[in-house]
């Protein structure tokens, strides 16, 4: 029935027609193939992050110290260094969630999202319900649809693959004693708004909401993927668990580094500088990719990424391999199906490269 959750087996791995969360865009990606499948930058590295991370080689003989880092990143968001827990990626936060929160009764997950919140709680043992959000609403979120005695909310904002940007009044609707939300902003930093300084719809600054959790990385925009280095916000009691369960020295040297660097001004006014060339090579994307016969571009997108309906999507995506393309399969992502896919913002010349093709093999 429309709108209400599913529950799905706690056993890891896809079984019959289930999704295999397990699937990621860098599967999509081989040499020779215009990378269009992984959401990261891969723009050169600015010397100001550079330099701290090539610094950072030099001391690798000493154990890793988190302080300085934990630090930059709390002033960076108005926190205290208390609600600040510095991860090996996003990936490690959604484990340390699943593992640590043994208690948790009805965890919920909102897809379609990262499929990696729910791979980590089925593999720690935990019954996932889902919650689908509907295509023909373009993905967007009604709080009424989480149920009521969830004791664990995992959403993304801006949500990876729809690249819909949900309002931080709905998500904080969500939040409530008793339950833990926690709200991925991976992609936070890739958005931007009309008359906002900062982040649009970014939890990551508020303090006074209960169990809120926000889960952000520093490996999309700054194209650190293989450094791995994000971070979670939230409660001090709350994250005191979390941290009981990671291991010692989890975080590198040179990734408290790139983690002190990314929160300075300097890095957050370049930041929002590359977002906002970013929503125009988007704009250019989706004004292209909706001008070719029977492609539908899901909403308004956000983020680094657009999500794109195309029937007969899996045989195109083939097509598009053999033409040298690499784009991201959406049947892996549950409330999906064979017939969308997610399309990396990349420089409009590789935009209008990439649909020309695409008209080319959707005209055959």
């Amino acid at each position: 029935m429309r709108g209400q959750p599913t529950e799905t087996r706690p056993e890891p791995g896809p079984t019959g027609d289930e999704p295999d969360l397990a699937h990621h865009g860098d599967a999509e990606v081989e040499p020779g193939l215009v990378d269009l499948a992984v959401n990261v930058r891969r723009d050169a590295m600015p010397d100001w992050l550079a330099d701290p991370i090539t610094a950072a080689l030099g001391d690798l003989a000493a154990y890793p110290d988190p302080g300085p880092a934990r630090a930059a990143v709390a002033a960076r968001h108005g926190r205290p260094p208390a609600e600040v827990l510095l991860t090996a990626g996003a990936a490690e936060a959604f484990v340390l969630l699943a593992r640590a929160l043994t208690g948790v009764r009805r965890p919920v997950v909102v897809h379609p999202q990262f499929t990696e919140p729910e791979a980590a709680l089925r593999a720690a043992g935990h019954r996932v319900q889902r919650v689908l959000l509907d295509a023909d609403d373009d993905f967007r979120l009604d709080p009424a649809r989480v149920p009521a005695d969830a004791d664990l909310v995992m959403i993304g904002n801006p949500t990876n693959p729809t690249s819909v940007l949900h309002p931080a009044a709905d998500l904080a609707a969500l939040t409530r004693p008793g339950r833990v939300l926690v709200v991925d902003e991976a992609f936070a930093d890739t958005t931007v708004a009309p008359g906002v300084a900062g982040e649009p719809e970014s939890l990551a600054a508020r303090r006074d909401l209960p169990g809120l959790l926000v889960v952000r990385s520093l490996t999309k925009t700054w194209g650190l993927a293989g450094l791995r280095i994000g971070y979670l916000l939230g409660e001090a009691a709350l994250l005191e668990r979390l941290a009981a369960a990671q291991p010692l020295w989890a975080v590198s040297t040179p990734a408290l580094a790139a983690a002190s660097a990314c929160a300075t001004p300097v890095a957050v006014d370049a930041e929002r500088a590359i977002a906002a060339r970013l929503a125009a090579d988007r704009d250019h994307l989706v004004a292209r990719l909706s001008a070719l016969p029977g492609v539908r571009v899901a909403g308004r997108p956000a983020s680094a990424f657009v999500l794109v309906h195309v029937p007969g999507a899996a045989a195109v995506r083939l097509a598009l391999r053999r033409r040298g393309w690499a784009v991201r399969r959406g049947d892996t992502f549950p409330g999906l199906g064979p017939d969308w896919l997610r399309v990396a913002v990349r420089d409009p010349a590789t935009t209008d490269a990439f649909t020309e093709v695409l008209a080319e093999i959707l005209e055959a």
